[in-house]
């Protein structure tokens, strides 16, 4: 989800909750501690340069249990992290406290935002040396396979 979707969304919203994708909720006593962008540049394995950009919020939960954050404070935050970072418009990455920090991407389900998890890949496939997976046919789908007593073997 892009900042520019969030935006749009939260106006229409009562109530700012997040879910992770196995449906456990996010307690919500929670806080946005930090709205920025993140601004990652790096050499794949391949030896090629990328940059990748992602608007970073990270929720923390503390034990003021009463706290709630409503759809007009975070859209002001937002704002804010707009109008004195010149934060871009660029998909928003979570940071949300686990076992260790998790970062997450975000979807909505058309009442609560939903943290998605996210996975690591090999962005030089062709440079690493990591075999294709070979494509697995069934020999009966051959039309000219061979059958015991046809003479072909």
């Amino acid at each position: 989800m892009k900042l520019s979707e969030i935006k749009e969304i939260l106006p229409t919203l009562e109530n700012v909750e997040f879910q992770l994708e196995n449906g456990t909720f996010v307690p919500e006593h929670f806080h946005v501690t930090e709205v920025g962008q993140i601004n990652k540049n790096f050499i794949d394995c391949g030896g090629t340069i990328k940059n990748e950009k992602v608007v970073n919020f990270q929720l923390w939960n503390a034990n003021d249990f009463e706290h709630r954050l409503k759809p007009t404070k975070l859209l002001n935050i937002i704002k804010l992290s707009e109008e004195k970072l010149g934060i871009e418009d660029a998909e928003i990455e979570v940071e949300y406290q686990s076992d260790t920090i998790g970062k997450y991407d975000l979807d909505f389900n058309g009442k609560t935002f939903v943290l998605k998890s996210k996975t690591t890949a090999c962005l030089a496939n062709d440079a690493c040396g990591i075999p294709a997976e070979k494509q697995k046919i069934k020999l009966s789908a051959l039309n000219n396979a061979c059958t015991p007593n046809s003479g072909c073997c």
